[in-house]
């Protein structure tokens, strides 16, 4: 009997495809008026009123380190259940939700930037691409090295 298969829903950052589990997403919504935060992490994008929820958005590229878009690209809203609450996940582009199997999981690849590569769990190969599995809690985890700012401090 092989092992139950694993569904991801995927996007793009800088044309690499990342994905997280099904299960922890919330809703994928377009791209949200945001309010900037004066002295928030750089990663941290800014807040988004999800239909009366505050929500905090964190700009994936400036958290894998790879740069910000350039000027009127839009991102797309990956939101995901963490067990501090709802954070959005600003991605480039949506991709869908692929099924994989445990077999074809490897570790990250060593020639990823070590910032990326804390965030990835690991990789599944698929036909013709890599699926790059991001750690949700730890990519949403920015208290660590930018100041303490636990859920009750909004």
């Amino acid at each position: 009997m092989s092992a139950t298969p694993q569904q991801f829903c995927t996007f793009f950052i800088q044309g690499l495809m990342y994905g997280v589990e099904v299960k922890t997403v919330q809703e994928v919504i377009r791209h949200q008026e945001m309010t900037s935060v004066p002295l928030a992490p750089h990663v941290v994008a800014g807040l988004i009123n999800l239909r009366g929820q505050i929500v905090t958005a964190i700009d994936l590229r400036r958290r894998l380190g790879v740069g910000d878009r350039r000027e009127g690209e839009l991102p797309t809203n990956v939101v995901v259940r963490t067990s501090d609450g709802a954070v959005s996940l600003l991605v480039d582009e949506i991709g869908d939700v692929v099924e994989v199997e445990e077999k074809d999981f490897e570790d990250a690849p060593d020639t990823l930037a070590s910032t990326s590569r804390e965030l990835i769990r690991g990789v599944y190969k698929l036909n013709n691409e890599l699926l790059l599995v991001l750690d949700t809690q730890r990519s949403v985890n920015i208290s660590a090295s930018a100041g303490e700012s636990g859920p009750g401090t909004h």
